[in-house]
Formats: structure tokens, C-alpha cells, sequence
């Protein structure tokens, strides 16, 4: 009994050790299919990120509003991959579920009010920009997810990547292979976020529980 539950507890702590190189490893993977033009490299690695990432983070003891986060983020990733006015919708619903939780595990942490006012200022000036230019039926939506953006937006890299998305529904300029940077970033910001989860629980830091918010790249299918 002993023998098999410590060989229990060395198979949990190897597969722990595991998860975040391979989380890094389909990442690059993705990263690298964009750059290579390939939609398939990209529809096969994208949805394994946030599953990657989720099972690390239940492994490790992470509260379920994280747990929860991530796999919202997972949802908004494969939807976004559907090429469908309808599933854009949808996965960024799902993005914005995600970034409720993340509101809820962080609501009450404190940031500096004038860099929130800055990056809140910065976001509304975005949708005014590409207001004219973003289709109709998508113009409430991507408002409404702007709101949770701001209430966030010192998590600078979601503010980034989601900026680059909304740019691209709005068919503004691109920068050269903009999934890419999308995908960088966003694959960026849920590790962080997850990690910090993990290092204030362990640290014996009691995580805030006031409004929350997750990642999600969501104006336009990352491919």
C-alpha cells in the first residue's frame, strides 16, 4: 500500500516536471506552423495549449476559478479556429468567461490606478478607431469584451494580442504573420497568469476574490 502510493505521488511529480516543457514544446509547434503557412500544423497544436496548461495547473493544487479560466481560454481557441460569424461569437464568449474568472482571482489585487486609467483610455481609443470598420453585428460584442479588457488591461500581453485580433476583423493593416504574434503573446500571458496563481497559492498568499478576468485573443479567428 505504501509502495503503490508512493509510486502514485513520483508518477503526479513526474508528470508535473513534465506539462510545462511540453506546454512550451506545442507552443513553439504552433508558433513555428504559423510562420510555415501551415493550417494544420496550426488547427492540431492550438487546442492542445490550454489543456496542457490546465492539467498542470489542477496537478499542482490550483484553485478551480484558474482551472476553470483555462479552459474557457481552451473553448474560445477552438471555436476561433471555425471560419463562422457564429463561432467567432461564441469563442469570444468563451474568452470572456475566462476572463471573469481571472477578474475573480485577481479583482482585488492592487495596481496602480493612473497605468489601469492609461490602458483603459488606450482600449476605448482603439474601439472608436475601428469602430467604422468593424461589421455591424460585431460591433456591441467586441465593445462589451472591450469593458472586461479594461478592467484587466494592466495584463498588458492580452491587451496586445487582442488589439492585433481587432485590428485584423477591422481588415486595418497587418503587421507580417499576425497570428504569430497573437499566438506569442496570448500562449505568454496564460502561462504567466497561471504560474502567478500557483506561486502566490504556494507562497500561502491568499489570492483576491473580487471581479476577475482571463486571456482570450477574440475578434477574429487566430486561424
Amino acid at each position: 500500500m505504501r509502495r503503490d502510493g508512493g509510486t502514485g505521488r513520483g508518477g503526479r511529480e513526474r508528470l508535473v516536471r513534465l506539462l510545462p516543457p511540453l506546454f512550451a514544446a506545442v507552443l513553439a509547434v504552433d508558433l513555428i506552423a504559423l510562420l510555415a503557412g501551415s493550417g494544420v500544423g496550426h488547427a492540431v497544436a492550438k487546442p492542445l495549449l490550454m489543456p496542457l496548461l490546465a492539467g498542470y495547473a489542477a496537478l499542482r493544487g490550483a484553485p478551480r476559478t484558474l482551472v476553470a479560466a483555462l479552459l474557457f481560454g481552451w473553448g474560445g481557441d477552438v471555436f476561433l479556429l471555425l471560419d463562422a460569424e457564429w463561432a467567432f461569437l461564441v469563442g469570444m464568449g468563451s474568452f470572456a468567461a475566462g476572463h471573469v474568472c481571472y477578474l475573480l482571482l485577481f479583482g482585488r489585487a492592487r495596481t496602480s490606478p493612473l497605468l489601469g486609467a492609461g490602458y483603459g483610455v488606450a482600449l476605448v481609443a482603439v474601439v472608436l478607431l475601428l469602430w467604422p470598420d468593424l461589421p455591424a453585428p460585431l460591433r456591441i460584442p467586441v465593445a462589451g469584451y472591450s469593458l472586461l479588457l479594461a478592467a484587466m488591461a494592466y495584463r498588458a500581453l492580452f491587451l496586445f494580442s487582442d488589439t492585433l485580433i481587432a485590428t485584423g476583423v477591422a481588415d486595418w493593416p497587418q503587421a507580417p504573420v499576425p497570428d504569430f504574434w497573437i499566438m506569442l503573446t496570448y500562449g505568454a500571458a496564460q502561462y504567466l497568469l497561471a504560474t502567478g496563481v500557483l506561486t502566490s497559492s504556494s507562497a500561502g498568499r491568499p489570492l483576491p476574490t473580487g471581479p476577475a478576468a482571463a486571456p482570450s485573443p477574440g475578434v477574429r479567428p487566430r486561424s
